[in-house]
């Protein structure tokens, strides 16, 4: 069974408890690495700099702590085998719709099972997604 190492699992500490439970489920039937969760000022910068982040600091769901957002990669790493970061997608989007939690992943930003109309895509990003809240004042 795969298992997460030591420095997946500190970065994974940092991520909100929701993620830690979608992620160690997956990980006990797939088998990847966290590649960050929580990102300082000057991470989440040169993420911004080098084109892989669209926001700068203090913008990111990264930013925060704990972190609402975590880069994950399929194990062993191979950047140019996409379908790996499809197949590890999916099998965290399963996860975390059966413990309905709602998240959002970086190679479907608006959610609609359609990879071909993103603009940018973030394969390893996935991040929580907070249900909008209507607040009713009646007479």
């Amino acid at each position: 069974m795969p298992a997460f190492s030591e420095s997946s699992e500190d970065k994974l500490e940092t991520c909100d408890p929701r993620l830690q439970e979608i992620l160690r489920t997956v990980i006990q039937f797939y088998d990847f690495t966290i590649i960050c969760g929580t990102r300082n000022e000057a991470d989440q910068n040169k993420a911004y700099s080098s084109g892989n982040s669209k926001v700068q600091y203090p913008d990111s769901k990264h930013n925060s702590s704990p972190s609402l957002a975590v880069d994950v990669a399929p194990f062993p790493i191979d950047w140019n085998e996409l379908p790996r970061f499809y197949a590890l997608a999916g099998r965290i989007q399963q996860v975390a719709d059966m413990l309905d939690i709602p998240i959002r992943f970086g190679g479907d930003w608006n959610d609609n099972d359609i990879t071909k109309d993103n603009r940018f895509n973030d394969l390893c990003h996935f991040e929580l997604v907070e249900p909008d809240v209507t607040i009713n004042i009646s007479a």
